[in-house]
């Protein structure tokens, strides 16, 4: 009989790609499958899935292993890592092991070879390691790989195979439990601290970030090293955890868990981020539906960071267990006669603490008494847990009990008292309306925390104010903190401004009718519930009157003074204003921002001292600016002559609204240049780094103001405020506040006169917007065009206001400029306003009319106008 011909005998590729072919669609089935499954009810048991998967992969490694390797190999096969658990997500690695002496390892390494390539020709994501026990006792010298081996899990293997990995990393050979559990501690708060040791970022990671499911693999890892298991149920029974605590951590584990689950199906990839790209989907995907207060995505968001932070809590306690369990029971040190400190921790001496809410008031009084403590003791927090229920709401407690509440706000470090009260879920008892803004997240990019974080971030700034240390980021709000009668109402008000979001209306309306009642129950005085009230009402008016209007106008200064009334109200709302601007994005305060609160607070305090029936007229107000003006520039040695000589060449609406020592500085720019020529100047504001005041004096021409945006944009400058002045001979004077785009790497004032003089001594019209790509995130926060006229009567005759609402993007001032310049418009003013992804900017503008005058636009033109910005912000411009 004649030997099979190749024809007749499938090649060994043939086989290998055939087999890898159906564990690609035996996979394919599974995931399909437990994909319906989630659907169809994504509450249903996420364990169950995660095991389901990984039963499904561990059937198709081992028929992967038997085609490839011989029954009688002295080979053993372990699942290690996430996979090690059975807990595998849909797009989570397949990390292997193979024990193996080194004999054994030389006489199958083609077998081996055949078996990982056949795994990963049918697609799956595998790692792997080659091993004897000699050498997983070497490897583990890494902590990482040892972690990944803790939890070896066996594929093919007998018992004395698992037996011989176990004495391999045992800590007698490799990182000892003190070790150990100092090593992933340090690992954990550098973990931690990548991610600002915040949960509540807009797109926090599921895996890796505080409160994640890292952590709790983590804690996990440590019991297996000190304990010797990795069972939580099991530390229940040695005393190290409680019921209650298991059956929670357990319970944000699986919501953790679904939520990851659910990303790897929308992601279709490995992915650890609730990014932008997938929150609105996997939130529909999760069955979340909008309502009229919470879109679905923030229904989501505010779960997870709900979740994220009862991990980070009851991770904190089993971690100080932990160290209890390795480092031994120190010897108490009595503070007084309810509280003592154990290993630096607050821990309450009454074993049957707390009796009522008043011990857990004077927990938090003793704590911000002793506020260098590391923390409240485990057995302490756990108790505190158990008894939430007994702190009352402020409206149903005693008198005795508010008068406590009242004396925290009073007593040392009262911001640290009340971060902590939110920490621990007390804060959410006492006032049931912070609890629903825990965790609470708006959709956008203005709002980078939570409503409760940013709360937070809003008293910590109000704290930096008081501590008497003046910050080069904040001005003058140190030298105003003093000035408060009761700085205990400026921190109430801090507390209750945003706690009005989430229930439809005005979150201001409702906040000031929370404060209201609040302060009435706990027995402030009238006059004192009142200044809360305001505050919360009037929380933004300061922020929104510097930012979108003309603060050197008078009038606006006057209708301010009004609505304020009083310098009490004012020194207040100052302080307030800046904690809550800068507590709402680490990038949203600024120089240009600091000295534009700074100059509205002293505008008005003038105004009230002199009284509001004493307006300030534009005359009066042009001759105090050059008398002071005068008196800077004589410090430099220019005499009463010149300074006249100069003071005639700039307009003089611009002693009305111009600063003296900006006066100062563009009559001494003038100094180096003959009439009819160009001088650009740049200068710092402040200590903030790249922030700066920008000064063209140049003949007027067509195109001017949209060529030196266009530039100021290429030099990756954005710009907060722009005033353009007409001047004596033809001349412009515009000024410009801006900011580096990167404070990383902002250009510097000798750049910018550079490039921006040589730009205007050239061909403006070759001078266009820089074309760039929108960042990933804006994409998924499209804001409709809102664009609009007003008609303004002033002393420079009747403009054009033209208000303009859209998604801010790269270039958005450069283009919408380069539009008005389109239809043969001149601006003289312009206020840039940006919230997250939301551009407000307002310009006034004019038409050049035949008699040579410019005046306000007419239907037509705002109509042409309108067309071009539409065009424009659609990217045709």
């Amino acid at each position: 009989m004649s030997e099979p011909s190749a024809v007749d005998e499938p090649s060994a590729a043939a086989v290998s790609a055939e087999a890898a072919a159906a564990i690609r669609a035996a996979i394919a089935t599974v995931d399909a499958g437990l994909a319906k499954a989630f659907d169809a009810d994504p509450h249903a048991d996420i364990d169950r899935l995660l095991a389901a998967r990984a039963g499904a992969m561990d059937a198709q490694v081992r028929a992967a292993w038997k085609a490839c390797i011989p029954d009688d190999a002295p080979l053993a096969l372990f699942a290690v890592g996430g996979y090690g658990r059975a807990e595998l997500f849909p797009q989570s690695d397949i990390d292997l092991l193979v024990l193996a002496e080194p004999d054994a390892q030389a006489a199958h390494a083609e077998a081996l070879s055949r078996f990982v390539a056949l795994l990963w020709d049918a697609g799956l994501p595998v790692g792997h390691a080659v091993r004897s026990p000699t050498q997983c006792t070497e490897a583990a010298a890494d902590i990482t790989v040892l972690t990944s081996m803790l939890e070896a899990r066996p594929l093919i293997a007998q018992v004395e195979h698992l037996q011989a990995l176990q004495r391999a990393i045992a800590p007698s050979l490799v990182w000892p439990a003190r070790e150990f559990f100092a090593s992933k501690r340090e690992e954990l708060r550098l973990r931690h601290a990548r991610y600002e040791d915040t949960a509540d970022n807009l797109e926090p990671n599921l895996k890796e970030g505080p409160g994640g499911l890292r952590d709790v693999q983590t804690l996990r890892w440590m019991a297996l090293r000190i304990v010797g298991t990795g069972d939580l149920e099991s530390l229940v029974a040695i005393g190290q955890f409680g019921e209650d605590e298991l059956a929670t951590l357990e319970r944000e584990r699986r919501a953790l868990s679904r939520l990851r689950f659910g990303l790897h199906l929308v992601a279709g990839k490995r992915e650890e981020r609730l990014r932008f790209d997938y929150q609105k989907v996997l939130a529909q995907r999760l069955g979340h539906v909008d309502n009229a207060d919470n879109l679905a995505v923030e229904q989501m968001m505010q779960g997870f960071y709900r979740s994220a932070a009862l991990v980070q809590r009851i991770g904190e306690r089993l971690l100080q267990r932990f160290e209890e369990q390795i480092e031994g029971e120190s010897t108490p040190v009595a503070i007084d006669h309810a509280f003592e400190l154990r290993r630096d921790y607050l821990a309450a001496r009454d074993p049957h603490w707390p009796r009522d809410a008043y011990d857990v008031f004077a927990l938090f009084a003793v704590w911000a008494a002793h506020d260098a403590v590391r923390g409240l003791h485990s057995r302490t927090a756990r108790a505190l847990a158990e008894s939430l229920s007994r702190v009352p709401a402020f409206q149903q407690a005693e008198p005795a009990l508010r008068e406590r509440f009242i004396a925290l706000l009073r007593g040392p470090h009262p911001v640290h008292a009340l971060e902590r009260m939110a920490r621990l879920g007390v804060l959410g008892r006492w006032i049931p309306a912070f609890a629903k803004v825990s965790g609470r997240m708006q959709f956008d990019l203005f709002h980078v925390f939570t409503v409760d974080q940013h709360t937070l971030a809003v008293l910590r700034n109000l704290a930096r104010f008081a501590s008497g240390i003046a910050d080069e980021r904040f001005s003058i709000a140190h030298e105003v903190w003093p000035r408060l009668r009761k700085p205990e109402l400026l921190l109430l008000a801090g507390l209750f401004h945003d706690i009005g979001k989430g229930r439809g209306g005005d979150h201001s309306e409702l906040g000031a009718e929370d404060a209201r009642i609040f302060c009435s129950t706990m027995g402030l005085s009238q006059a004192d519930g009142a200044l809360v009230e305001w505050l919360v009402r009037q929380h933004l008016l300061m922020s929104v009157t510097a930012q979108k209007q003309d603060i050197a106008d008078p009038d606006v200064i006057h209708r301010f003074a009004g609505k304020v009334a009083d310098r009490d109200r004012l020194d207040h709302l100052y302080l307030l204003t800046c904690a809550d601007i800068a507590g709402t994005s680490p990038k949203l305060w600024n120089a240009w921002k600091d000295r534009l609160l700074a100059d509205l607070y002293t505008a008005t305090r003038l105004a009230l001292r002199r009284g509001l029936e004493h307006q300030v007229a534009g005359e009066e107000r042009a001759n105090e600016t050059r008398d002071a003006a005068r008196a800077m520039l004589a410090t430099m040695g220019i005499g009463d002559e010149q300074v006249d000589a100069l003071f005639s060449r700039m307009p003089e609406i611009g002693f009305q609204r111009g600063r003296p020592d900006q006066i100062a500085w563009q009559a001494s720019s003038l100094r180096a240049v003959e009439v009819g020529q160009t001088r650009v100047r740049a200068r710092a504001l402040g200590e903030h780094a790249g922030a700066m005041e920008v000064f063209v004096h140049s003949p007027d021409r067509d195109g001017l103001f949209a060529a030196i945006v266009a530039t100021l944009d290429r030099l990756g400058l954005a710009i907060q405020q722009a005033r353009v002045l007409d001047g004596p001979n033809g001349m412009v004077f515009d000024s410009f506040e801006v900011v580096p785009i990167d404070p990383r790497c902002p250009p510097s004032t000798d750049d910018v006169e550079q490039r921006l003089g040589s730009a205007l001594d050239g061909d403006l019209d070759r001078i266009k917007p820089a074309r760039r790509a929108q960042p990933r995130h804006l994409k998924h926060f499209r804001i409709a065009p809102q664009i609009g006229f007003d008609t303004l009567e002033g002393e420079q005759g009747t403009r054009t206001m033209l208000s303009l609402v859209c998604t801010d993007r790269p270039g958005l001032l450069a283009d919408v400029t380069h539009a008005i310049r389109s239809q043969g418009l001149a601006v003289h003013d312009a206020r840039i306003a940006t919230f997250g992804e939301r551009a407000e900017d307002v310009f006034q503008i004019t038409h050049p009319h035949h008699d040579g005058r410019d005046g306000a636009l007419d239907d037509t033109q705002r109509q042409a106008l309108r067309q071009a910005l539409l065009a424009c912000l659609e990217g045709d411009c």
